[in-house]
């Protein structure tokens, strides 16, 4: 087993072998078959580890001894312990993961965990801008004589763009990060070098509020991926499934100006083909992207937002604008409609919430 948490890294170890086959022929059966993220293949490997462990405690020596009773006392366990409702309805969805690859590998005799139900998870309505702050947030690199001051309130020495090299929650430094901090010249004027980052800036917040992708498959695309003449965006989604997303004529203004004005001053031998780059010319990194967000609402005064705030307000303003479900469905790259229907439970709310304050018989 490679990656994971030493912790997880230790139990598996101690595993019986047949069990530690059985995890790694899962890793293997999740990355290279559903094409699942790295981050997904670790949260499930954790949680099978974390599982057949419990299953070991309970007198099972192999993956095949595993039955139903087992999985409820691990998921007993883990709540007592206390595991939040999100996270027993992520491991529930682990284990039934497992055990139907189990039984079509010839691991398990049956698919035991098929009847386990899993507690639902509760879901927090999103945070939404209104149109206006929205906007206001997009538009606000073009109102700033440098791109440097958003990251005042938030950065590690004022005048720090959020581009600025720093380590990230695993110690590493985006590769594609400021080697030194960027300050306003002279009577608050910018200088020259910080335009190219203004302009990527631009072009960031116009992808992300533009079209609702995700951080990631923003910071994914590469000069290829843009079709000026359609005016859509070749998206790479979660489980490498591949979708088309229009944008509009805002965005394709920042994107003909980035490419003609910002993107050659930045490029560098190893910028490959990447669409954004970083002050250093490396491809942007999903956690500088998600610091020059935070940067730019922070310093409007907007609502904390994040890029994935972005995407929940776009697509709640189509649906406010008239339109479908299943439009947004696939502009967003849902596998499932379920996961689209939260943003009408948004749209609902606001309409509550101008019911309560405008009628007098509310």
């Amino acid at each position: 087993m490679t990656g994971g948490t030493r912790a997880t890294r230790a139990i598996h170890e101690a595993l019986p072998p047949a069990m530690r086959e059985a995890v790694d022929d899962f890793a293997e059966h999740l990355a290279r078959v559903r094409n699942r993220s790295a981050h997904t293949v670790r949260a499930y490997v954790a949680d099978v580890v974390s599982l057949l462990d419990h299953a070991v405690r309970m007198g099972c020596s192999a993956p095949g001894e595993l039955d139903l009773t087992v999985l409820r006392s691990w998921l007993a366990r883990q709540r007592t312990v206390g595991a939040a409702r999100t996270s027993l309805a992520r491991r529930a969805a682990a284990a039934r993961t497992f055990s139907a690859w189990a039984h079509r590998a010839g691991v398990l005799p049956t698919d035991v965990a098929a009847p386990l139900s899993s507690p639902r998870a509760h879901r927090d309505l999103p945070t939404v801008l209104r149109a206006d702050q929205a906007a206001a947030l997009v538009e606000a690199p073009d109102r700033r004589p440098s791109a440097t001051r958003p990251a005042e309130a938030t950065g590690p020495a004022a005048g720090t763009h959020p581009d600025a090299a720093r380590p990230d929650a695993a110690g590493h430094r985006d590769d594609s990060a400021i080697g030194a901090t960027r300050q306003d010249g002279p009577a608050g004027t910018a200088r020259p070098e910080d335009e190219p980052v203004r302009l990527r800036d631009r072009v960031l917040l116009e992808l992300l509020y533009g079209t609702g992708v995700r951080v990631s498959e923003a910071c994914g695309l590469d000069v290829a991926d843009v079709d000026h003449g359609r005016r859509v965006v070749r998206v790479l989604g979660k489980g490498g499934r591949e979708r088309s997303v229009p944008y509009g004529v805002p965005a394709q203004r920042a994107i003909d100006d980035w490419l003609r004005s910002g993107r050659p001053a930045l490029v560098v031998p190893g910028s490959g083909e990447a669409l954004l780059l970083g002050a250093r010319g490396g491809r942007l990194n999903p956690t500088t992207a998600r610091r020059i967000v935070a940067g730019y609402a922070e310093s409007l005064g907007l609502p904390r937002v994040s890029p994935h705030g972005l995407r929940h307000s776009a697509a709640t303003h189509l649906l406010e604008g008239g339109a479908d479900l299943r439009a947004v469905q696939e502009l967003l790259g849902h596998s499932s409609l379920g996961s689209t229907q939260i943003y009408t439970h948004v749209s609902v709310e606001r309409l509550r919430a101008a019911y309560r304050q405008a009628h007098p018989r509310a």
